[in-house]
């Protein structure tokens, strides 16, 4: 019954948002900064915690520990084992979440605000006081093993892990943050408390709020919830000169369809052209339907279900990246056709119809993002890790409408190199073969 009772308040708090979200910065007595918006409408509370370095904290031979470190936090905690901690959650109707990527651990916490106390109590438990009891660590090692063990017979995901072996080398970028079989079977308890003491720290840490919470509330609630973690942390990875040589690497492979990965370099987030690559690459393949390689490639040639690119700002990199599957004896057309759809686009520019479907798209699409309180409470914690202000959000639309026609076409020009656009390839395909290694 209490389970059913959150279930109803998150979905009450999925509904549309307000017109206006008006955040505010919070520092607490302890130091630690926090943005809240507050929304006193239902008694609930979503907060966001995200901690920089993910995956990429790992030492090199200890590849996979952050991975397995954060897929304990919930195995576990202070008093309680694994069920325990199950079972309080449950009876709190509390909602934690923790996932990490290459660059931030993430922590998402849902509660009613008469639970606030309790769950906040348990939740720092977890974060704080972990018990990495061996068993716990035995059955998490399994079930990584188990993902690790499935994924090389996945060929999306052995195409992603050989183009970030290609692109990234032996930066951490270049190898999964799962780790191997060989070096997640080999991580003892001492490595997984190093890697707990180095990735959940203060110096990297983001927090946001969104719900039934006041600034004095919230401000006092994270200093009892994180003030106990340790000041600094692991060095950061340094930035990483992507390995983008143009051609084709194929990773053979027994599948009747293809995929491919393709990239070439980026643009950071604070480059006062990304709003104008940002609406390009809407136009270019991340629009959907109405992109130019969907359009050419699947519409007028039938060579795919789907293509797509996206901007990837990475913390220590940037690249402009896409995928594409299709069937072996077409994927070589498939790629021929996209490098032409670069090259078009860079010299020929896009038109102002174009443009105009795109901003469209963009500014209409932007609003439905803020639907509750989670979904806000998450698009704040990546602002400030974006380093962004708390009105860009009022101010986004407005960076997208001002980005003129001659924008596009110069950025178009100066930032996209069909030559440089480096394809992976796993599957058999016909009439490819590699150029790279």
């Amino acid at each position: 019954m209490i389970r059913f009772v959150l279930s109803f308040v998150i979905l009450l708090a999925a509904l549309p948002a307000r017109a206006e979200v008006d955040v505010k910065e919070i520092t607490s007595p302890g130091g630690l900064d926090a943005w809240l918006v507050e929304d006193h409408s239902i008694p609930f509370v979503a907060l966001e915690l995200r901690f920089r370095g993910g995956g990429s904290l790992d030492p090199q031979d200890k590849r996979g520990v952050t991975n397995l470190m954060v897929g304990l936090l919930e195995e576990g905690a202070g008093d309680l084992d694994a069920q325990g901690f199950a079972r309080a959650a449950e009876s709190l109707a509390a909602d934690f979440r923790y996932s990490v990527n290459d660059d931030q651990i993430s922590v998402s916490a849902r509660f009613l605000t008469e639970n606030r106390d309790q769950a906040l109590d348990l939740l720092r438990t977890s974060l704080v006081q972990p018990r990495f009891d061996q068993d716990a660590i035995e059955r998490v090692r399994g079930q990584v093993a188990s993902g690790i063990a499935s994924s090389q017979t996945d060929p999306r995901d052995i195409v992603g892990k050989a183009f970030d072996s290609l692109v990234f080398g032996e930066h951490p970028y270049g190898s999964s943050l799962e780790g191997t079989l060989e070096s997640v079977g080999t991580l003892t308890r001492e490595d997984i408390l190093a890697s707990h003491a180095g990735a959940l720290t203060r110096d990297r840490l983001y927090i946001s709020a969104v719900g039934d919470i006041t600034e004095g509330e919230l401000a006092s609630l994270i200093d009892d919830l994180l003030g106990a973690l340790p000041e600094t942390g692991a060095p950061l990875p340094n930035p990483v000169d992507p390995n983008l040589p143009g051609g084709v690497q194929v990773i053979d492979f027994a599948t009747p369809q293809s995929i491919a990965a393709f990239a070439q370099k980026g643009i950071d987030r604070d480059h006062p052209d990304f709003f104008a690559a940002y609406i390009l690459n809407h136009i270019l393949g991340g629009g959907g339907f109405e992109s130019r390689l969907m359009t050419e490639v699947r519409e007028k040639r039938g060579l795919t279900y789907g293509v797509y690119s996206y901007l990837a700002d990475k913390d220590a990199a940037q690249l402009w990246m896409g995928s594409v599957a299709s069937a072996n004896d077409r994927v070589a057309e498939a790629i021929s056709v996209i490098r032409a759809e670069w090259e078009r686009i860079r010299t020929e520019g896009v038109t102002p119809e174009e443009l105009e479907n795109a901003k469209t798209y963009l500014t209409g699409a932007y609003p439905l993002q803020f639907e509750g309180n989670g979904p806000i409470a998450d698009i704040a914690v990546g602002m400030q890790m974006e380093g962004l202000p708390t009105d860009y959000i009022t101010t986004r639309n407005d960076k997208v409408n001002a980005v003129t026609l001659e924008d596009v076409n110069r950025v178009a020009l100066d930032l996209l190199t069909p030559e440089s656009l480096t394809f992976v390839v796993v599957g058999q395909p016909v009439g490819l073969e590699s150029t790279v290694n």
